[in-house]
């Protein structure tokens, strides 16, 4: 793979203030495009950025068929009251929360002091009682290895592992584990495991935790889990989580906080080498030129860059217009350096709220319809509209799909 230099880059682009937690490490990027972006390099820069524990990745299940039913204000309370469990029962045994939990998903790290039977109980219990007492259920994976924590959020190669694990392969209410942890469980352990599934590369063989001991004790609920909220959004959030059926109150908090917006999702291929510590810094460095080409050209096309993370960009416009010929002009940026793209564009209503921290995220079904025409469906090289977009645009010189995905009927547009 050829090397990357800075002089790819807008010279402005790395004295940008990054520090928003599990933000793009633009500092460390910058750092590596001045090495000879060999191993050992990768080494020497990760040296002082490794740990090594537990972390557990939740997916929530039936997200998009539950969107489809119900208004986004209510699907957003429904999914607060397990990240709230999740994060209480983890904190309980010495856990700690990775990044802004946004939209469905939750990441929590263990030290590796931490016993493993412990874990699961509490894993167990927060399953137990999320089945108690929410409507929404969850997956959970958890895997014992080592990682980078960087800017608030972990990396490597086992952790992209037990994310993507966690969020494909889990079903709600399951606690899956790897067989690191599945090895640190004493003979006497007093659970019920079954293998599942086919042994992986990276994770080894699965398990499924069936039963076992809980917690002895319930902690009382603890709300302050990394919210990607507003202050006063959560506060009317958590009113709205315990008065469900209040459509006053619905109707008065979506007329405050819900917008009609363009979203524009963006997954670039990644970028592979024999080694994954390199393939790491590559593809901070892809996302970093993301972050630049996005600089350049939402000026031009009147738009905004919700966030860059991974290899995935989500940006916000006005017009449908407007965000397909923005899709194109980042496609041929990208294109400039062998890098290609799908894109998934949708409009309706969105929650676009600022970080505690710094930053912004968003949340709605557009961003969930945008991701599965593009990354569930889509091929690289092409732009993807919803149907609905063609009352107001000419989609003639584009080609109509019909097809079902997670229970959602679709017809869309690729060009």
């Amino acid at each position: 793979m050829a090397k990357l230099s800075a002089d790819l880059y807008s010279p402005g682009l790395f004295d940008i203030k990054q520090d928003i937690i599990g933000s793009l490490p633009l500092a460390l990027v910058k750092d590596w495009l001045e090495t000879g972006q060999s191993k050992s390099d990768a080494v020497a820069l990760l040296s002082n950025y490794k740990v090594k524990g537990f972390s557990v990745s939740s997916d929530a299940a039936g997200l998009s068929k539950l969107s489809k039913t119900k208004p986004l204000l209510e699907v957003l309370a429904m999914l607060n009251r397990p990240k709230e469990i999740v994060y209480t029962m983890g904190k309980q045994i010495g856990g700690k929360s990775i990044g802004i939990w946004a939209a469905d998903n939750t990441q929590m790290f263990y030290p590796a002091e931490v016993q493993a039977s412990h874990l699961l109980s509490a894993l167990l219990t927060a399953q137990a009682e999320i089945n108690k007492t929410c409507q929404v259920k969850i997956g959970l994976g958890a895997h014992f290895g080592e990682y980078y924590h960087i800017n608030g959020g972990l990396y490597g190669e086992e952790a992209d592992a037990i994310e993507e694990f966690a969020e494909n392969e889990t079903e709600g209410g399951e606690v899956l584990i790897s067989q690191s942890i599945y090895q640190m469980l004493p003979s006497n352990h007093g659970f019920e495991i079954v293998k599942t599934g086919e042994a992986t590369s990276t994770l080894g063989q699965l398990y499924s935790v069936i039963s076992g001991p809980l917690l002895s004790e319930i902690p009382e609920l603890d709300k302050h889990y990394p919210i990607p909220y507003s202050q006063d959004f959560y506060e009317d959030l958590i009113q709205y989580e315990d008065n469900l059926s209040d459509t006053a109150l619905a109707g008065s908090l979506e007329e405050k906080y819900l917008n009609h917006r363009v979203v524009v999702l963006i997954e670039r291929e990644s970028q592979e080498s024999a080694e994954h510590m390199v393939n790491m810094f590559t593809d901070m460095s892809f996302s970093a030129l993301m972050k630049d080409a996005g600089i350049q050209l939402l000026t031009k096309h009147n738009g905004h860059e919700i966030k860059v993370v991974g290899n995935l960009g989500i940006y916000v416009f006005d017009s449908p217009h407007v965000a397909f010929s923005f899709s194109k002009e980042f496609q041929d940026v990208l294109n400039r350096q062998n890098v290609e793209t799908r894109i998934g564009i949708d409009r309706g209503p969105v929650l676009v709220f600022d970080l505690p921290a710094g930053g912004k995220d968003i949340a709605g079904m557009p961003v969930n319809i945008a991701s599965k025409m593009a990354q569930d469906k889509g091929r690289f090289g092409y732009v993807y509209l919803n149907g609905h977009l063609s009352e107001s645009m000419d989609v003639s010189a584009l080609t109509q799909i019909s097809y079902t995905v997670s229970d959602v009927e679709m017809t869309i547009y690729e060009g």
